[in-house]
């Protein structure tokens, strides 16, 4: 019988009298009208409630008699949908509880089915005692039935596919281990088409996550060991050993890569402590729709111009974990978050410190606010405006958002307004601390959390909860995905110092007509290849005496490089750190959004040229005779 997760209430006054049981599904009920209180005080009479408020009451109750098999309660239990029974000498009907009938205790479901595991095993053994000759034919009968069963499972195509890829793969692995352990030759002369080799086939262990089975921040990390390995000891005549600018140039990259690293862990963690607090009231009690395409709308449009004062990877964070409390369907989820990574994208192109490539650009001097802001706007909401038209027409109408996990809108408590804007004010000064001290933002990121931790352990300081401050918060962080960012960015890095990405920059500048051409197929390749060695390396091959601030190619190259990365989900901060989120793969996010991210990204270059074309007089100057 049960003794630690099942209590019985009896009466007061007749203490033979059942009045219910206070279960764990009890509690959990209890919890959850704890949570939708309005305010604190709401909240804490939950806690003074009496237990009958939230039993399980006697008339609801099943019960079982001692008579009864285990393997009969077993049924009695699933036939009624129960976890839990009452022991007691006499049922009523249909195994109902009768007032005043003796109760002897509680059985529960996990008691009774290690009971019957148990007489299974002991039932096998006293068998091969009673009768000798049998020896151990039942237990060694039952063995081959389960050899027989798992033949027959793995002789079937699913699985011997996924033998071949194994085998495949430990194959292709030894053979690699191999060459490089013997210093083959055929690596120093081929070294940059080993990298080449190395990149696309870890890209294709990332992009077949699922049917390799292999997490993508191993794959990551090993294609990023294997690319700096062979630029290090092979690439460009090395002897074998890492030489010291070499080390210098990973020393350099681990620091960039790391930056970033630094900056999604505390934003995350800050983010993680807002909404342990419940801080996102202060948005989602302006959410009052219930219409699934509504909401797509008001997100889309509520991420475009967050990511605009925010960074785009910051916002992503924030709405990523808005939507787990929005929307219950996984499915829908993820299409909303697939959804928040284009209008993030597109957001941040706009304002010099919504994205990463438009801030380069921006320090370099190769962009300025004022013309930044008046004259990629258009372009930026545009492509937002017809991604979502696309992508709104795959969210089907239904009653699910009314399961959403959120209470009825209320007023925030005192300190969960506290934390909250504490929260946001640290997202914000991030730029401002950027600009004002010239350090960089994860410095900026890493203080916000030091704030937040201190104030956070001087609120609960007499609380014995640890759930509402900072460390509960870095325990949940997904670290798997932060380590998959940390190999892909790496892996670029190595191609970017290498110079293979200066040679693609200089052949599609050799081989393709025209700047405007050039400026979109660099947005497709930051699809796949991250944008900012992309861009870094366009601006190592234009010079700004030559193309000044301002000019018509480095505003088109910060809108392609921005949006683009929205196409493929690993092209951008903000899609590979929706892949750790919400664990979305690269085959469902290529089928479901690419092609709508696709058009809305040739359809905020085809405005930008326009305006451009408007704005510099080429319009109308084609049509006036000279």
């Amino acid at each position: 019988m049960d003794k630690n997760e099942v209590a019985l209430v009896f009466d007061e006054e007749n203490e033979k009298e059942l009045m219910g049981i206070f279960t764990d599904f009890d509690f959990i009920r209890l919890s959850t009208e704890q949570a939708r209180a309005r305010t604190e005080e709401e909240s804490a009479t939950f806690l003074a409630a009496p237990v009958r408020s939230f039993m399980t009451p006697a008339d609801k109750l099943i019960c079982v008699e001692p008579t009864n098999t285990a393997s009969q309660a077993v049924a009695i239990m699933t036939n009624n949908n129960v976890r839990h029974t009452v022991l007691v000498d006499k049922c009523g009907p249909d195994f109902s509880y009768v007032p005043g009938t003796s109760v002897n205790g509680v059985v529960s479901m996990e008691v009774l089915l290690k009971l019957i595991q148990s007489d299974n095993r002991l039932s096998y053994e006293k068998l091969s005692q009673k009768f000798p000759g049998l020896a151990n034919k039942p237990i060694e009968q039952m063995r081959e039935e389960l050899k027989s069963q798992a033949n027959a499972l793995a002789n079937n195509e699913e699985t011997a596919k996924k033998d071949l890829i194994r085998a495949g793969t430990a194959i292709l692995g030894a053979g690699s281990l191999a060459l490089y352990a013997s210093q083959s030759a055929w690596l120093s002369s081929h070294a940059q088409l080993a990298m080449i080799a190395i990149f696309v086939l870890g890209y294709i262990g990332i992009i077949f996550e699922e049917v390799f089975e292999f997490n993508k921040a191993a794959v990551a990390l090993l294609m990023s060991t294997g690319l700096w390995v062979t630029y290090a000891d092979f690439y460009n005549g090395s002897t074998g050993l890492a030489s010291e600018s070499v080390l210098e140039q990973l020393s350099e990259q681990l620091a960039e890569v790391s930056d970033i690293c630094f900056f999604l862990l505390a934003a995350s963690a800050i983010v993680e402590v807002v909404d342990a607090h419940q801080g996102f009231k202060v948005v989602t009690n302006l959410i009052t729709t219930k219409s699934k395409k509504g909401l797509f709308w008001v997100i889309g449009f509520l991420t475009f111009f967050l990511s605009a004062i925010l960074n785009n990877l910051t916002v992503t964070i924030v709405m990523v974990s808005l939507l787990r409390k929005l929307v219950p369907n996984d499915d829908d989820r993820r299409l909303f978050g697939a959804m928040v990574v284009v209008a993030a994208n597109a957001g941040g192109v706009w304002t010099p410190i919504g994205d990463v490539t438009t801030t380069m650009l921006w320090i370099n001097n190769n962009l300025s606010t004022i013309p930044t802001v008046t004259e990629l706007f258009l372009p930026s909401i545009v492509c937002l405006v017809a991604s979502l038209f696309f992508l709104v027409n795959q969210v089907e109408e239904d009653s699910s958002l009314a399961e959403s996990t959120l209470p009825p809108p209320s007023p925030l408590a005192p300190r969960g307004q506290v934390v909250f804007w504490t929260g946001i004010a640290s997202l914000l000064a991030v730029p401002v601390f950027a600009e004002l001290t010239g350090l960089p933002p994860y410095l900026a990121m890493l203080t916000g959390l030091g704030v937040i931790w201190t104030m956070t352990d001087i609120i609960h300081m007499d609380d014995e909860d640890e759930e509402m401050k900072v460390p509960a918060a870095l325990s949940k962080l997904d670290t798997s995905g932060i380590l998959f960012f940390l190999g892909i960015l790496m892996s670029i890095g190595v191609l970017d110092k290498s110079g293979l990405l200066k040679d693609l920059a200089v052949f599609l500048n050799n081989n393709l007509p025209s700047q405007d051409i050039i400026a979109t197929v660099i947005g497709i390749a930051s699809a796949l290849i991250d944008n900012v060695p992309l861009v870094a390396a366009t601006m190592g091959m234009y010079d700004l005496a030559d193309y000044g601030t301002d000019d018509k190619l480095w505003q088109l190259i910060a809108l392609c490089a921005g949006t683009g990365g929205s196409i493929l989900v690993i092209g951008s901060a903000s899609g590979v750190a929706l892949m750790g989120l919400e664990k979305v793969d690269f085959l469902w996010y290529a089928k479901k959004v690419s092609v709508g991210a696709a058009i809305g990204y040739f359809a905020g270059i085809a405005t930008y040229l326009a305006q451009n074309a408007i704005l510099s007089g080429a319009l109308l100057g084609g049509s006036v005779s000279p």
